[in-house]
């Protein structure tokens, strides 16, 4: 890691999730889960900030005990902040079915699978599930239905959208990608097999940003930690910007320091250096 040290005190923590907080068998190791219990005990909010739902957030936030009246995550790669006491958004960004019925065709024109999020369900229109659909159903924490689009219901509306595939077969798709895709949506890639698609506005910077606004947190006094090109956003916001060792290069190149990877415990470390060791 870097051994600079960032000028202003760390009050709020956003951290990323698979890949960052959580080692590779997606797991909160005990050295992380001191670390941030010491920063909370000190006053430092911590925020995790994920492209899952909540639903995908709630088994650790539970662990970590953050569940408070004036604690909050940030869900679906920013399109919802949510207040983790009440329930209440700060955030929300929901897309169309007019979105919806874009998105899916654009990815049956690539030839990838493709998934659509609407809070409580996860749905695909592919009748041969892809594995990684299912994988993140799992770690989402929502129930998975395949659903022919002309069964889908016109009302509703999503959090995020979804293009997903083995990563040769993703890479090659994004090559691909119409202009008016990446015009109308903000499109990311959150791991090698995720391409991610949501409202412009969302992202994890920007709802951190209005997060920090919202709580009274100057971005000199924010920290954030990530690994892959949805964080970058983020990662630019925050006073003390820091990538994980197994981090995506345009990370290691946009962070100002780096610290160990998710199995080494590189939250915990960064964590310990710049809010515990002066404390």
């Amino acid at each position: 890691m870097d051994i600079q040290h960032p000028h202003a005190p760390v009050e709020l923590i956003a951290i990323d999730m698979d890949g960052t907080l959580l080692n590779p068998a997606h797991k909160l190791t005990p050295r992380v889960k001191q670390a941030i219990a010491d920063a909370r005990a000190r006053g430092v909010q911590v925020v995790l900030a994920s492209g899952r739902p909540v639903s995908g957030l709630a088994p650790f936030l539970d662990e970590l005990g953050i569940d408070g009246d004036q604690e909050f995550c940030i869900a679906c790669n920013g399109a919802v902040v949510e207040n983790l006491g009440t329930g209440q958004r700060v955030v929300e960004y929901p897309l169309s079915f007019d979105d919806f019925l874009f998105c899916e065709r654009v990815a049956r024109e690539l030839g990838v699978h493709f998934q659509a999020l609407d809070g409580r369900r996860m749905y695909t229109p592919n009748q041969d599930i892809s594995i990684y659909t299912v994988s993140d159903s799992h770690l989402s924490h929502v129930p998975l239905s395949y659903r022919r689009v002309e069964d889908m219901d016109p009302a509703m509306q999503f959090i995020k959208l979804m293009m997903i595939d083995a990563p040769e077969l993703l890479d090659a798709a994004i090559q691909r990608l119409p202009f008016e895709l990446t015009e109308r949506f903000a499109v990311l890639k959150s791991a090698p097999f995720f391409l991610e698609v949501f409202d412009h506005r969302a992202g994890k910077g920007p709802s951190l940003q209005k997060l920090a606004e919202h709580l009274g947190v100057d971005a000199a006094n924010v920290m954030a930690l990530g690994d892959q090109e949805n964080d970058l956003s983020m990662l630019q916001f925050a006073g003390t910007s820091v990538a994980m060792g197994n981090a995506i290069e345009a990370v290691k190149q946009t962070a100002r320091f780096e610290t160990a990877t998710n199995a080494e415990d590189g939250v915990a470390l960064a964590i310990e250096r710049f809010v515990l060791r002066d404390a």
